[in-house]
């Protein structure tokens, strides 16, 4: 395809973008920005978008909105081998978004993300804060401790967490604060399910002091090896984010009930995975632990019925 303008050709060195998809050059239209993002999130679902089909339709294609963004921005971070180049491609997405918000737009993306923008009044720092963890994945590939660890996903996970708030009306702080124990759970379950994948791209997001303290070292790691020590280690990792979850959930009973089931799936999902962990005992190494179909369908009807049944009224 012919390089649009408004992309540096950098980008044409990644495979994993929806590239094929873009609108045409000429074509900066509202309708077709917004049938980009809504193709690119279909295309790449997941968890984020997993409980999306009970959200109001109203709401969907801002949904898709945001994902795009953070389908783009999550591309050129991970899915580009040289760091400093992937660090360039995050400086111009960067400078993309501070354009849409001075109503500068070129991008797909931010053609349909200015809409959303403008009519939930996001501010710029969540979809900033999210550029701030990408480009912080292109330098620092270890945690001392768990403190560090949650700064971190203060920017990789959290924001997300209040731009779905955002977009179901929500603005203060109180709900933020139980959205944000549920989105840092959310990470480390992902962190605790990607441990191999991401020691393949020489980054551990284990706390080094936890290791230190379980006697387990990153050349055991390296190794694979799965030992008491490591189980040990992973049944602390997974209790602790349970609390997060347990905290979290106190979110569902502040929302709407159209927003009820959303907020709780999100949550729920993560407990499913941290169970699954355990049915694993704990051996993330062997095999990565994940959700089927099947299971994700039926906690899904599971909470589903029971929230539709609380609310029948």
């Amino acid at each position: 395809m012919t390089s649009p303008h408004y992309l540096p050709k950098a980008v044409f060195q990644i495979k994993s973008l929806a590239l094929d998809m873009l609108p045409n050059d000429d074509d900066q239209s509202l309708d077709s920005a917004h049938k980009y993002c809504r193709s690119l999130a279909l295309r790449h679902y997941e968890n984020f978008f997993v409980a999306s089909h009970m959200l109001p339709r109203k709401l969907k294609r801002h949904f898709f909105n945001v994902y795009a963004y953070c389908r783009w921005s999550d591309d050129l971070a991970d899915e580009v081998d040289d760091k400093n180049l992937s660090l360039k491609l995050l400086e111009w997405w960067e400078k993309e978004l501070q354009a849409c918000y001075k109503g500068d737009i070129r991008h797909p993306v931010f053609v349909a993300l200015k809409e959303t923008i403008n009519q939930f009044e996001i501010p710029i720092t969540p979809f900033r804060d999210l550029l701030k963890a990408f480009r912080q994945d292109q330098v620092v590939k270890r945690y001392q401790s768990y403190a560090d660890l949650l700064e971190y996903c203060c920017y990789s996970a959290n924001p997300v967490g209040h731009l779905v708030l955002y977009l179901c009306g929500y603005r203060d702080s109180q709900r933020q604060s139980f959205s944000d124990k549920t989105c840092t759970a959310l990470q480390l379950c992902n962190f605790w399910q990607d441990i191999r994948l991401d020691l393949a791209n020489d980054r551990i997001y284990l706390p080094l002091e936890d290791l230190h303290h379980y006697r387990y070292s990153e050349e055991d790691l390296k190794a694979g090896i799965y030992n008491d020590n490591f189980k040990n280690l992973m049944m602390f990792e997974v209790n602790r984010t349970r609390k997060l979850l347990e905290e979290g959930l106190n979110l569902s009973d502040l929302v709407n009930h159209k927003h009820k089931v959303d907020i709780t799936l999100f949550n729920r999902f993560g407990w499913a995975i941290l169970d699954q962990m355990e049915k694993q005992n704990f051996n993330v190494l062997a095999r990565r632990p994940k959700l089927s179909k099947i299971r994700k369908i039926s906690i899904f009807l599971e909470y589903f019925f029971r929230i539709k049944l609380l609310h029948k009224d």
